[in-house]
């Protein structure tokens, strides 16, 4: 399950709204992360070939890349869930959180197919290892804040 890039507002109980990136007031309780200050040249090398690709180029090309059958499914979850994946054999799952805005729906997306196609061993193997797990998380996130980015500084679909 990944859990990166995901921050939930504490209750206030004022009923005071947050305030998004975007700086539209939202009372749905998630909280948006700003870009990094710097996104890696490899995940914008990696990131340019998903760039741009509607929802059944972006399931096909997560097919080709993980050598999986790839589902994606949007439905409300917990706002402490972005998304998350789920893989077995030849088959995987997406998960994501069908509260978000487009963008970050997009963002999710991106983060998932990351796991999927670069660890492939899965959260049980690798967190019995010397790699720190926050380092999966990270590359999963420069990658879809690559991926995203030019949707994010145009204005795009959120």
């Amino acid at each position: 399950m990944s859990r990166s890039s995901l921050r939930r507002l504490s209750p206030t109980g004022t009923g005071k709204m947050a305030e998004t990136a975007l700086g539209d007031a939202r009372t749905d309780g998630f909280e948006w992360p700003s870009p990094p200050e710097r996104i890696p040249d490899w995940a914008f090398e990696e990131a340019c070939q998903w760039k741009g690709l509607d929802d059944l180029d972006l399931l096909a090309k997560a097919e080709e890349a993980c050598g999986r059958s790839v589902e994606i499914v949007t439905l409300p979850l917990p706002i402490s869930i972005w998304g998350l994946h789920v893989a077995r054999g030849e088959r995987a799952r997406i998960y994501l959180n069908g509260l978000l805005p487009e963008i970050w729906k997009r963002f999710a997306v991106f983060h998932e197919i990351y796991h999927l196609v670069h660890h492939t061993r899965g959260e049980d193997f690798w967190s019995g290892t010397a790699t720190p797990m926050t380092s999966f998380e990270y590359q999963a996130d420069m990658f879809a804040w690559a991926a995203v980015f030019d949707e994010w500084t145009e204005g795009g679909s959120w």
